[in-house]
């Protein structure tokens, strides 16, 4: 029998790719992406606009993959590269207002999917479910 923590393991693995995607087949008739949309709503939570680098790193790609999946909302008007002000060979990235409406329905879909899923968990449950996957995060994101 599996350890407790292959259990974890695989059940934290496992849902994480159903939740993406349930996602997705609710985001389908949008066209774009789970790496789009990903991509996407990154961006438009970011405080700045992210290199490609960064966007890469959060959504757990290689650059280059990233630089595909840019090239691909660059090319749909919904992102657009501009070079850094201290660095010419980093782009920045930005959502256009195509992008930044193509995020509002993500957005909306995504918080249906949420309430579909978390609908009948325990509010209780949900906090202590969140802040240990959140505390885990930090702790693996310290990590040299």
């Amino acid at each position: 029998m599996p350890s407790i923590e292959e259990r974890f393991s695989a059940a934290l693995h496992g849902s994480a790719r159903a939740w993406r995607q349930a996602v997705d087949r609710r985001l389908k008739h949008l066209g774009i992406s789970q790496a789009s949309w990903m991509a996407i709503a990154l961006t438009a939570k970011e405080k700045s606009p992210p290199s490609q680098t960064q966007l890469a790193a959060r959504v757990g790609v290689e650059d280059p993959t990233m630089v595909a999946t840019i090239d691909r909302l660059v090319k749909a008007g919904y992102m657009i590269r501009t070079p850094s002000d201290t660095d010419r060979r980093v782009k920045l990235l930005s959502l256009t207002e195509d992008g930044r409406r193509i995020y509002q329905s993500v957005w909306k879909e995504a918080e249906i999917v949420r309430r579909e899923l978390l609908g009948n968990v325990d509010p209780d449950t949900l906090r202590v479910v969140t802040e240990f996957l959140e505390a885990m995060h930090a702790q693996i994101e310290s990590r040299p």
